[in-house]
């Protein structure tokens, strides 16, 4: 099998991630990031304005199965789906060892009574580890488009 290009394995990368939430097969959810990595949901004006408070926060792969686990065990949230789409990936920079990457995302919302909203658009800033043997997050701001969610953000974007 022949190496697939950068861009090639951005596209497999943000495939198989939407497709663990859209699935809730969140217990593997941790296991795209490296193990000390920045995991950070936040608006555009707050990255514009460089602040780093987030609606979601995690600077290592533990704190990420921390969410999942408390998600899981101990939160109480109307029951919900996700389902993402996705859009080329931008290579902003890259050396032998990361790549910084932009790709912007559309997430919709499906709630109990089947309905379905338009929850969130964005764009992902990322920054892969290109060393080991598949990528891996070190980093990832989630930048949302708008600073107003309809609901508790419980499920990772």
């Amino acid at each position: 099998m022949e190496k697939l290009s950068l861009r090639d394995q951005l596209l497999d990368f943000n495939a198989s991630y939407t497709r663990c939430i859209d699935s809730d097969s969140l217990e593997s959810w941790p296991g795209f990031f490296a193990s000390e990595c920045h995991y950070r949901v936040t608006s555009a004006e707050n990255d514009r304005d460089g602040h780093q408070a987030g609606l979601m926060y995690a600077t290592s792969r533990a704190m990420l199965e921390d969410r999942i686990s408390a998600l899981r065990h101990a939160n109480v949230y109307e029951r919900q789906t996700y389902r993402h789409m996705v859009g080329l990936p931008h290579v902003v920079s890259c050396n032998a060892n990361e790549a910084e990457c932009e790709t912007p995302f559309l997430v919709v919302r499906i709630v109990q009574s089947d309905e379905t909203f338009l929850f969130v658009t964005g764009v992902y800033k990322d920054v892969f580890d290109l060393q080991s043997e598949k990528l891996q997050l070190k980093r990832r701001v989630v930048v949302c488009d708008s600073s107003r969610f309809d609901t508790l953000l419980a499920v990772p974007l």
